[in-house]
């Protein structure tokens, strides 16, 4: 996880993410840096436009924010009514 931090650190403040500058950061923040990691990140990175899916990962979660926080009380409600009718049931199998 630090090494995406570390990504997006870089880009927020208009550095290169190179293998160095990842390297750099991580290693400031006392972590272990794993070279082989590092690599696959910036091999991963190379011609994506970090601005852009930001945005479209921001707007994507967006809906999930507006959606009701009354829906799941309904459902409780639902819920309790079989556990009384279950218990009614065991009750008539010892008599």
């Amino acid at each position: 996880m630090e090494y995406t931090y570390a990504a997006l650190l870089l880009h927020k403040v208009g550095k290169d993410i190179t293998a160095d500058n990842l390297t750099k950061v991580i290693a400031a923040t006392g972590a272990t840096v794993d070279e082989s990691k590092v690599k696959v990140l910036v091999a991963s990175l190379s011609g994506v436009d970090i601005a852009d899916k930001l945005a479209n990962a921001s707007m994507a979660a967006a809906p999930a924010a507006a959606a009701p926080a009354e829906a799941p009380k309904e459902e409780e409600k639902k819920k309790e009514e079989p556990k009384v009718e279950s218990a009614a049931g065991l009750a008539s199998l010892f008599g």
